[in-house]
């Protein structure tokens, strides 16, 4: 079991774990497609297909073209809306974090090394991390130099990645893997690589590491159920807001989230309807409490205890947090044919039984 009290350096991806640049990747992609001829893929494929290295990716689709035409598409494109790529919620203060506890910090990275430089000293976090390892094509073959040029003790550094291929480039290089689920790969990708550790965003692993000189607080803390609030949200149209989340393996389910100490649950609701989604509900009415425990689609053990409302809002202008990626206003009866998780089948099964 991965031991965070004794981790002393941290490899780190770009892409997907400091910096938010799927959607300019993604743009990126699609121009170089067209100038080719070859049809846009949707974001969701583009997600199920890519991989790295990424150049088995690109010969599926464009397989006549050389390397540098693909990389002159795709970097006028890249260059063109590069702005657009912005640090992850969590990422700064995580590397604050880490830099006051003295962990060192390299990255590891497929990024093209100019466009790397002229990002990282954009957001401004350069000082950070030791040493950039960049334009590698396989990080496989580059993680040993990684670790025997700078003298780490693998047993003893995390690599932390949102793709598979940093999973097995931390395997392949003897050290820990952590991945983060705010990168390119599904929840279902990245456990069947067989990380260490699995977190929802650098944040949550920044907690980890500030608990982790007191373990018996984390395993008092799994030990107990987490109460919860969701509900299904109405619009005046009788549709119901669907939402999803890397958390539950981007499958469809309802906002929500826990109930503070003190807290009563219909503000606990509210609290969290407004903070997820924007929306200001009204009308909240109790349907049913499940008991959720270590549910397959979610990305960590746990039992929840999940209280289970509907109520409505006056308006549709939803405005996401970057807990949630997607939203969907669809009728009970729609939202069933999505592939939503359990517990929210159970739910809308539910409430469509007592209406």
């Amino acid at each position: 079991m991965l031991d965070l009290k004794n981790i002393q350096s941290l490899v780190l991806d770009w892409s997907g774990t400091i910096v938010d640049d799927l959607t300019v990747v993604w743009d990126a992609t699609n121009y170089c497609f067209g100038k080719f001829g070859v049809a846009p893929i949707s974001r969701e494929r583009f997600r199920e297909e890519f991989c790295l290295p990424f150049l088995p990716f690109y010969r599926r689709y464009l397989p006549t073209q050389s390397l540098e035409e693909i990389d002159r598409c795709y970097f006028e494109r890249f260059n063109a809306i590069q702005d657009e790529v912005a640090l992850l919620p969590h990422a700064r203060e995580f590397l604050e974090f880490a830099h006051s506890r003295g962990l060192r910090m390299f990255v590891l990275s497929t990024m093209d090394p100019v466009v790397f430089e002229r990002l990282c000293g954009r957001v401004g976090i350069n000082h950070f991390y030791e040493g950039a390892y960049v334009g590698i094509m396989d990080k496989t073959a580059e993680i040993h130099r990684v670790v025997q040029s700078n003298n780490l003790d693998p047993a003893r550094a995390l690599y932390v990645g949102d793709m598979v291929h940093d999973i097995e480039t931390a395997r392949h290089g003897g050290v820990q893997s952590c991945a983060v689920l705010t990168g390119f790969d599904k929840l279902e990708k990245l456990r069947a690589a067989g990380p260490d550790l699995i977190v929802e965003h650098l944040g949550e692993l920044q907690q980890l590491f500030e608990r982790a000189h007191d373990p018996r607080s984390l395993q008092a803390e799994r030990r107990q159920p987490i109460v919860t609030v969701g509900a299904l949200i109405f619009n005046a149209r009788g549709e119901c807001l669907m939402v999803r989340t890397p958390k539950w393996n981007r499958s469809w389910g309802i906002p929500g989230g826990k109930v503070r100490y003190g807290e009563p649950m219909e503000t606990a609701l509210a609290r969290e309807m407004k903070e997820e989604t924007g929306l200001d509900v009204r009308d909240i009415r109790f349907v049913m409490a499940q008991d959720c425990i270590e549910p397959e689609e979610f990305y960590r053990q746990e039992h929840f205890l999940l209280l289970n409302f509907t109520c409505r809002a006056a308006t549709t202008d939803v405005r996401l947090n970057e807990e949630l990626e997607d939203f969907r206003w669809l009728s009970p009866d729609d939202a069933l044919k999505l592939p939503t998780n359990k517990p929210t089948r159970i739910l809308i099964e539910t409430y469509a039984r007592l209406t």
